[in-house]
């Protein structure tokens, strides 16, 4: 949805939720997470969300209506075709931390898109200053606390349970966030078609109450602290807690990000401190840089951290989350969690044969997920973006906010006039190498330059092609076979035809070196054939999930002339490489069928990217002048 927000939008209750923070704001204006796909192709790139989810791409925020450009796109009848682009040859990815400097430049035209305003007195200020349009959108977001439940005290279930008990999520998200966002209870967010409510799950005062219902009448404080004492518990002459075995609760650090990053975030870590002391638990936020937090939680070297998810529109990511054999150096069980009915559940989730087992079994595993309180869910945040409204082509859907891969597509100045795009990253970028990056925000530089077999249409969360043009699915003597058509004519950036060897090439590449970020998607695949096409080819799986299609077609597809002179993929620095194409150019080894190529990045400053002329939504008319080729109207659908 695309907004000119009025002071009206502010006046929000106490009790503001998410269906009433959607109905005023849809007074004022109109339509506009893991697997890979769906973060690159659709997801807002905010950057509150700290890492992107497993095989989505990724620790981490008037009555003058203005429509979107793309408004008479709707649902099934939506066709990538009908955009054409990148429009604009330059693409800069500015590194601007303060968020006070990012709305500046928003006023002034030195950004002009911005992504993942939360707090509701900058929506206010940017919406006053008239520069920018801003779109709302529910997300797959989810924000929470982190335990590692590797060490003591944190592998104690009565500890977790008795700290979830405790935790005010209505209270500190109406506080922090005004109605931009939704307390979470539960480990999927409400956008999900799997979201579990929990209003019954787990032990009394887990999930979504913070009361007790067996001890009527205490606080959620009394009644966690009496949760301890039931189950052996005490309390030392100064207060501090002390484990049945007689072990005292150390000091419980709490990582988060500084609050020049992320204000609400260290907020929120200082709270759940607050909180844990009311349980006698030592405890204190640690803010400290993101880069080295993010090493120390890869490292398990915490207590406790706050983190974020964009998640998929499967639930299946919560295996990735929670199984216990993603527990490992660089996977995405943070918190260490290993329980065998829940491993049993998730795998179920993971090879439900069909849509009904497979919600029994998410149901299943949001429940167990409460009674075990490896982490606490805190809120799921609405994405809040703004487009500076000196360009047309914005395109917006009631899912998507405009920071999405379409508007920068289609971005055109109204003037006319050539320009670069700055598009703002609020940190640093950590690495470039597909294979080991984590956070969003090398994420956002780097959905622009891979892509995947298949996507999601903004519209309905359906499948839709991409680079493939066609699939089916089979049984097959094992389990499921999965047949690929890719597009006639599809180049990467270096201007080398893209085959179907080059996606066969990638599934197997990560399935033999075992790359943990991708591997949970390809791990069940037997083999794999290349037609004599070129252009397609079958995957034979070793079982049947619901699942296997989004897995390999949500992966991302890298050049086998890149990947197959990788001696370490762990190691390798693509930027640093230098690569020539066909034509002469000299890129460097970050190279994939995206709308813009990688040209440059300087630390604390900008990533520079331009537009890649052999983009399948280029039109030639765009970069040469020339009239649409037969080979590029065969591509299309």
């Amino acid at each position: 949805m695309i907004f000119n927000f009025s002071m009206k939008t502010f006046e929000f209750s106490l009790n503001t939720g998410r269906s009433q923070a959607r109905k005023r704001l849809g007074r004022f204006g109109r339509l506009r997470g893991g697997r890979f796909y769906d973060w690159i192709v659709w997801a807002a790139l905010v950057s509150s969300i700290w890492r992107a989810a497993p095989s989505s791409a990724g620790l981490t925020s008037d009555e003058n209506l203005a429509p979107p450009a793309t408004s008479s796109f709707e649902g099934s009848s939506f066709d990538i075709f009908d955009f054409e682009g990148p429009k604009m040859k330059d693409l800069y990815y500015v590194i601007m931390r303060d968020m006070d400097a990012q709305l500046l430049a928003m006023s002034t035209g030195k950004l002009d898109v911005l992504s993942d305003l939360y707090r509701p007195a900058d929506v206010e200020r940017l919406a006053r200053s008239g520069a920018a349009e801003l779109s709302l959108a529910s997300t797959f977001h989810g924000f929470f606390i982190t335990f590692n439940v590797r060490e003591f005290p944190w592998d104690q279930v009565t500890l977790r349970q008795a700290a979830s008990q405790v935790v005010d999520r209505r209270r500190w998200t109406r506080d922090l966030f005004s109605g931009y966002c939704e307390p979470l209870a539960s480990f999927l967010p409400p956008i999900s078609p799997y979201y579990d409510p929990l209003e019954t799950a787990g032990p009394p005062g887990v999930g979504s109450s913070n009361v007790d219902l067996s001890n009527a009448g205490l606080s959620s404080v009394e009644a966690a602290r009496k949760r301890l004492a039931d189950a052996g518990w005490t309390w030392d002459l100064a207060g501090w807690l002390v484990a049945p075995d007689g072990r005292p609760a150390p000091l419980t650090k709490i990582l988060c990000p500084p609050s020049s990053v992320a204000a609400t975030t260290t907020e929120i870590a200082q709270l759940m401190a607050e909180a844990l002391l009311s349980l006698g638990v030592p405890a204190e936020a640690e803010p400290i840089d993101f880069q080295t937090m993010l090493a120390r939680v890869d490292a398990h070297d915490f207590d406790a951290c706050t983190n974020a998810w964009t998640m998929s529109r499967d639930p299946d990511v919560l295996y990735s989350f929670y199984h216990s054999s993603m527990d490992v150096a660089g996977g995405y069980n943070l918190s260490g969690i290993s329980d065998p009915e829940l491993d049993r559940v998730l795998r179920d989730l993971r090879y439900a044969p069909d849509e009904a087992t497979a919600r029994v079994m998410a149901s299943r595993a949001q429940r167990l997920l409460s009674e075990l309180s490896p982490v606490i869910p805190l809120y799921s945040r609405y994405s809040i973006s703004a487009t500076r409204n000196d360009w047309d082509g914005v395109f917006t859907t009631d899912r998507s906010t405009s920071d999405n891969m379409m508007t920068l597509v289609s971005m055109t100045p109204k003037d006319g006039k050539e320009r670069p795009i700055y598009w703002n990253i609020p940190e640093e970028i950590r690495t470039l190498n597909p294979l080991v990056s984590s956070t969003a925000y090398d994420w956002t530089v780097l959905g622009t330059i891979y892509d995947t077999l298949i996507s999601v249409n903004p519209y309905t969360f359906e499948d839709m092609p991409w680079l493939a043009e066609s699939w089916s699915i089979e049984p097959g003597d094992a389990g499921s076979v999965l047949t690929f058509t890719l597009r006639p004519g599809l180049k990467w950036q270096d201007g080398r035809p893209l085959t179907a060897e080059d996606v066969a090439f990638s599934l197997r590449y990560i399935k033999d070196n075992n790359v943990p970020r991708f591997y949970d998607s390809v791990k069940d695949v037997e083999s794999i054939e290349v037609a004599e096409d070129r252009r397609t080819l079958r995957v034979f799986m070793g079982n049947t999930s619901y699942w296997h299609l989004h897995n390999i077609g949500g992966m991302l597809v890298l050049p086998q002339h890149i990947l197959e002179t990788v001696s370490d993929w762990r190691t390798w620095q693509p930027t640093n490489r230098p690569h020539e194409a066909l034509d002469g150019t000299v890129l460097t080894e970050l190279i994939g069928t995206g709308p813009f190529t990688f040209r440059e990045s300087r630390t604390g400053e900008y990533v520079h990217m331009t537009r890649n002329e052999h983009y399948m939504l280029l039109r030639p008319q765009n970069s040469k002048g020339s009239k649409e080729t037969e080979e590029t109207k065969e591509a299309r659908p």
